[in-house]
């Protein structure tokens, strides 16, 4: 059941994150900065309140380095849909380049069928079952959902990263935060980048972009900014 779900719940995010971008791009823009902005400095200021905390206090938060490491999970998984929307995750165009302009966008139709893909592998495997794989039998087979579904059905807390006492106390938690709760953008991640890969296909099928990824994007800098030392 939490299966199922999960699987609309990412369904009815990606939908709702398309009629936003068709209605107001600019504030969906600023949402996804935002919060690209908010986990990098949250990772600093955990870091930077550790180092100060240990070295001139002789103390510190216990639970640091697995906020750290979460927040930097989480960071990454946002971030890789953002990059694709945004075109700014590296490539090697070199050689495609030279093919014929029907052939290079045949290649970049495919790079972002393979993200897509991609994606879609790791973020539910069941499909695999119509080429004949065995899905049923394994949960790690359902991809990153199935996983975060084995994480919420056991409530299986972190190890060190835990709620205040204000919060048990309130709202009847655990002392542990749940896995689930940090794994919650694995699935989220994942399904935005499947989003953005596909919108990619369909932006490169109607000529407004050409790849997916930014293979020359030093060569775009340089001639964007050849006269800035003369200015």
């Amino acid at each position: 059941m939490e299966l199922m779900g999960m699987t609309i719940t990412l369904l009815v995010i990606v939908f709702v994150l398309f009629l936003a971008e068709r209605k107001f791009p600019a504030s969906v823009d600023r949402f996804e900065e935002n919060v690209i902005a908010i986990l990098m400095a949250a990772i600093t200021l955990i870091s930077f309140a550790q180092v100060v905390g240990r070295y001139g206090f002789n103390s510190g938060w216990q639970g640091a380095l697995e906020a750290t490491r979460i927040l930097f999970a989480w960071l990454i998984l946002f971030g890789m849909a953002y990059g694709v929307k945004t075109g700014i995750h590296l490539g090697v165009d070199a050689i495609i380049r030279m093919f014929p302009r029907r052939l290079f966008k045949a290649a970049a139709l495919f790079g972002a069928f393979a993200t897509f893909v991609y994606a879609m592998l790791l973020l539910y495997s069941g499909w695999l079952a119509w080429f004949g794989a065995d899905v049923s039998t394994n949960w790690r087979q359902s991809g990153a959902i199935g996983y975060w579904t084995f994480m919420f059905d056991r409530g299986t807390g972190l190890d060190e990263l835990r709620y205040p006492l204000w919060m048990q106390e309130t709202f009847g938690l655990q002392d542990r935060v749940q896995r689930w709760v940090a794994y919650l953008m694995l699935p989220i991640g994942l399904a935005l980048l499947a989003f953005r890969a596909l919108q990619a296909m369909v932006q490169i099928a109607q000529g407004k972009r050409e790849l997916i990824v930014a293979g020359h994007e030093a060569e775009d800098l340089v001639a964007e900014n050849r006269n800035a030392v003369r200015d």
